[in-house]
């Protein structure tokens, strides 16, 4: 049965739609939303230069429409995969409280109005980073990397971390080394903790045939793997303080934290083969999240308080 045929059922137009207001909050990823804004609003916080208030909150709803868009997009491509995970499983397109087509017609819908409305607010440059964000994610990394190559997260983890570029692009319409390296502290951090998710579900991944690295090149490859994004993504992390664009509290938290992603990381690595617990791996996904959200939001909270020294509102 095709993906194509596994949809049509639940497409089908004599049925009564089950979906909810709450059903199309989830086809947005409110969880991914919510660390696309905070990193948007960092870059667009540390950007030199000055953006309306009203267009700076328009900017930021524009990138969280946008990340949104992608989200509907990936889970009108992956419900038949979706199905098969009990992760994904109850996603409103895979439970079938979502028409395929409705979800692919409000991704669509959504993405064109949220560029739009960027490109109107702020720059074009910052518009089209947007959407070549979301054609990132929704065309390259879910339609052509995630079931065809293990480094699908690698290459795909870039749509992640555009977010503080476009929000720096939407003040000062380009891109500048301090984006770049904020840009790589996301791209650096989304293998170890997408490969951790991958090694306790596993199965999961197995039996929906996406070739994650666990699958394909077994535990040990993946958690050697791990250990070794963490050890380039540390330094780049503390980059910011280390460049001058942070300061001093960053730099110090970035260091302790990174301390403390290496020893989830290296007893990840001292995991034996055929854990069936797996508590160290989840401790490091854990862990990743708020590692991410706490350098992101010390960053936004430097970027604030140094913004109102400088204009003497402090």
């Amino acid at each position: 049965m095709t993906f194509l045929d596994a949809t049509s059922t639940a497409a089908a137009p004599d049925r009564v739609s089950l979906a909810e207001p709450r059903d199309f909050l989830a086809l947005l990823k409110p969880r991914v939303m919510s660390l696309v804004v905070l990193t948007a609003i960092t870059g667009l916080v540390m950007a030199p230069g000055d953006l309306h208030p009203t267009l700076a909150f328009i900017a930021i709803l524009s990138i969280a429409m946008g990340a949104g868009a992608s989200g509907a997009l990936n889970m009108w491509y992956d419900a038949d995969i979706d199905r098969l995970m009990t992760r994904t499983a109850q996603r409103p397109v895979a439970a079938g409280r979502i028409a395929p087509e409705t979800a692919l017609g409000f991704g669509v819908g959504l993405s064109c109005l949220s560029v739009m409305m960027l490109g109107l607010a702020t720059n074009w440059f910052a518009a089209a980073l947007l959407a070549f964000t979301i054609f990132f994610y929704a065309v390259i990394y879910t339609m052509g990397l995630k079931r065809r190559t293990p480094q699908n997260i690698v290459i795909g983890g870039a749509a992640g971390a555009f977010p503080p570029m476009i929000g720096w692009a939407a003040v000062t319409g380009g891109v500048a080394l301090e984006s770049i390296v904020l840009f790589l502290i996301i791209f650096l951090w989304t293998p170890p903790h997408f490969w951790a998710l991958a090694l306790f579900k596993l199965k999961d991944y197995g039996s929906a045939g996406v070739p994650m690295l666990p699958n394909v090149a077994g535990e040990r490859a993946t958690r050697n793997q791990i250990f070794l994004y963490s050890l380039i993504l540390v330094p780049v992390a503390v980059a910011p303080w280390l460049l001058g664009f942070a300061g001093p509290v960053y730099g110090i938290a970035a260091i302790v934290l990174g301390a403390n992603f290496l020893r989830h990381a290296y007893a990840t690595l001292r995991m034996p083969d055929g854990d069936a617990q797996m508590v160290p791996a989840k401790k490091l996904f854990a862990f990743s999240i708020f590692y991410l959200f706490g350098l992101f939001a010390i960053l936004l909270v430097e970027g604030i308080v140094g913004g109102m020294v400088s204009t003497g509102g402090l």
